[in-house]
């Protein structure tokens, strides 16, 4: 990997102008840094991006932030997924290994997994039901701690979309705006109040941050990854954000109270946490999602998943109204910066009207758009921790990097129509 290049990261000089050191800074930005006498917030790990990314970055805060056109007016928006891009590993696999391993998975009502998702297939009903079986009541703990059959096929859902025996589990969803088996993570809390959801993602997360780098443990017959470390760099670039005046989120794919637990930590806190929402019935999560974009709660056909993770910024941040939701909103609502590292993100990153961070896990639809960069905003880095080794192929922009909504592939076009062509793998560790 080049060694990364050492961003500017001096603060203003505490004078009569007051010069924040960008590069290069915009005339804009230091009249506005000089007008306001502000001291502007800079990036405290710069050196620890790759290439000019921290510098591409500081711009951006710079310039939208308060020593540029924020000043006091409308806050500018900044907008980050959490796996894997806030942190390292998955907080969602976490809860459910832990889950998995310490009984807290529920059998569903009427002990149909039918009942768990309206996509899930007889055969994926039929394999979780002839591995965990009848005899625990509804709304009852399954023993999956000592049942290796039934935390296998448990597991092999959440990781695979598939049974044990290889056949499909869900069926039917529009691809583009959820995925079955990540909203299936957050339909089994079904049965749960919304508070002893965070008390199970609060054990979870002890765990994980307490287990060594590295670490493994048995879920089922299957060793997993244990352990989650929150990266500094982006903890650093959140806490300059917020002390440039931004208005910063999470939007994550993960349940909501997953994700508020996790969020505080870096200064984001559960009011501006968006993750699938479950609703509730007389207090307890019954298994349903909330809409967006015209699409009614409790019809579980969105969440916060590519094109749905749009819908949900411009519902929940933006205060758009309707099937407009699913609609790019005016650039000058958009987020100024935006962070990702899966295709899951790749429309909330290509709204981001100033820079695009790209952590780099050969995600293909994403990276065929950031290696493009056809406007100059994206800024695509390797994962801080445990960064991947190039690729050994190209990505297939041309041909099937992008999953169309029925689950079909095809070419990943340019906003113009015109098709990406293939891309090397260049940043990478």
């Amino acid at each position: 990997m080049p060694r990364p290049s050492r961003a500017l990261t001096a603060a203003c000089a505490a004078a009569a102008v007051v010069a924040c050191l960008v590069t290069p800074p915009t005339a804009a930005a230091s009249e506005a840094a000089s007008g306001q006498g502000h001291r502007c917030p800079q990036l405290q790990l710069a050196d620890h991006w790759y290439g000019d990314n921290a510098a591409k970055i500081q711009q951006v805060i710079d310039e939208r932030g308060r020593c540029g056109a924020h000043r006091g007016g409308k806050k500018p928006l900044a907008v980050f997924d959490w796996d894997n891009t806030v942190i390292k590993n998955d907080i969602s696999d976490q809860t459910i290994f832990y889950m998995l391993r310490n009984d807290k998975i529920l059998q569903p009502r009427d002990r149909d997994w039918h009942n768990t998702s309206r996509y899930m297939t007889d055969a994926g009903a039929d394999a979780l039901s002839a591995a965990c079986g009848t005899d625990a009541r509804p709304g009852k703990p399954l023993p999956t701690s000592t049942d290796i059959d039934c935390a296998d096929e448990l597991l092999s859902v959440r990781k695979e979309a598939k049974t044990t025996g290889g056949e499909d589990v869900f069926a039917g969803y529009d691809h583009r705006e959820m995925e079955a088996s990540y909203a299936w993570v957050a339909q089994l809390n079904a049965g749960y109040r919304p508070d002893e959801v965070r008390q199970i993602a609060r054990d979870a997360r002890k765990a994980a941050l307490r287990a060594p780098v590295g670490a493994t443990q048995r879920v089922g017959s299957s060793s997993e990854v244990a352990w989650v470390r929150y990266y500094p760099e982006i903890k650093d670039l959140i806490g300059t954000l917020n002390r440039a005046g931004f208005d910063t989120w999470i939007v994550s794919a993960s349940p909501k109270e997953t994700a508020d637990v996790w969020g505080s930590e870096v200064g984001i806190p559960p009011n501006r946490t968006i993750g699938i929402e479950s609703l509730t019935t007389h207090g307890r999560i019954n298994g349903h999602l909330a809409g967006c974009g015209g699409i009614a709660d409790g019809e579980d056909a969105i969440m916060p998943y590519v094109d749905g993770k749009r819908c949900f910024v411009n519902k929940n941040i933006l205060g758009i109204k309707g099937e407009a939701q699913l609609d790019p909103a005016p650039e000058a609502k958009r987020q100024a910066l935006a962070g990702g590292d899966a295709t899951t993100d790749v429309t909330m990153l290509a709204d981001a009207t100033g820079v695009r961070v790209t952590l780099n896990r050969n995600k293909d639809e994403l990276m065929c758009r950031a290696y493009d960069n056809a406007d100059g905003r994206w800024a695509v880095n390797p994962m801080f921790v445990e960064p991947l080794p190039a690729l050994d192929r190209t990505y297939p922009c041309s041909t099937t990097a992008y999953e169309n909504a029925d689950g079909t592939v095809g070419p990943v076009l340019r906003t113009d129509g015109t098709v990406i062509p293939d891309q090397a793998d260049t940043v990478h560790g």
